[in-house]
């Protein structure tokens, strides 16, 4: 959906810069897109919360109140972009899990697609009671550890997802996207339709749709190491037909065009980067 306002707050695993970091246990490592993430100062208060698209599940511990949203915060893949109003928390812990992170974790990432939703509804009383011990622990390193805990103990009781779709997930990765689902589907030796529904239920989104966030993500790190000349070499880059399909995925997945989104971006890092 387009994003028509001017001010606008991009939340994403790759644009917000953490005030606070962490390292999580090295058994968590796979499970997470990044490390432990926390902010400690709010934002202005925005007109618009902008959730591009993304294959990645993410979730926000509140450490103090905000008026809208739900202390503990679930937002679910999905392959538009999100646009939502909140008024910020002056603190809060965010993590941002990879997909079969996140179905490790006991997260029914079929359901959750798409959603913005109190994640107490899916991890059930557990997850407040984590987040109050959050709000009652002052020192950052045992926050960290708090969430070690509480995440290494849901891996442990997790579901596995298939060795067939943690073999197509890597393999899209590897190629950034470009591998055909039909063939996806014969290195695993499953019909078509039967890896599009497992993927779907495992990962959150259907094998297409996912490849191509995978290859958006090219675009994201193109950005991040090399400052944009040309956007019809970068789209050559990455994977895309022409400069014109680029922007297309630019507009269905951030809600603006290539340049405004990247004007956007370095205005959140610059916020957002500690002192």
């Amino acid at each position: 959906m387009p994003v028509s306002r001017t001010r606008i707050v991009l939340v994403s695993e790759r644009v917000e810069v953490p005030r606070v970091g962490g390292s999580p246990h090295p058994r968590l490592r796979g499970l997470l897109a990044r490390g432990y993430a926390g902010f400690t100062e709010p934002a202005a208060p925005p007109q618009d919360i902008v959730s591009p698209a993304t294959a990645v599940v993410g979730i926000v511990l509140k450490l103090d109140d905000s008026a809208w949203r739900p202390p503990e915060l679930l937002i679910g893949a999905h392959d538009f972009c999100h646009v939502h109003r909140d008024a910020p928390a002056h603190a809060y812990m965010q993590q941002w899990l990879t997909p079969l992170g996140a179905y490790r974790l006991g997260l029914p990432n079929g359901a959750i697609s798409g959603q913005v939703m109190d994640l107490a509804d899916v991890l059930g009383t557990g997850i407040r009671r984590l987040a109050d011990q959050l709000r009652s622990t002052p020192d950052q390193r045992q926050q960290f550890a708090l969430l070690d805990a509480y995440l290494l103990r849901r891996a442990q009781d997790g579901p596995q997802p298939a060795p067939e779709v943690v073999w197509a997930w890597r393999r899209l990765t590897a190629t950034g996207g470009k591998l055909p689902v039909g063939r996806l589907a014969n290195e695993v030796g499953w019909s078509h339709k039967h890896l599009i529904s497992r993927f779907k239920q495992q990962v959150g989104l259907p094998p297409k749709t996912a490849a191509r966030l995978v290859r958006f993500d090219t675009v994201w790190r193109r950005l991040a190491t090399h400052p944009p000349a040309r956007w019809d070499q970068i789209a050559e880059e990455c994977g895309y037909a022409d400069q014109a399909h680029l922007i297309r995925d630019f507009h269905q997945f951030t809600g603006v065009p290539p340049a405004a989104f990247l004007a956007n971006l370095r205005a959140r890092s610059a916020v957002a980067r500690p002192a």
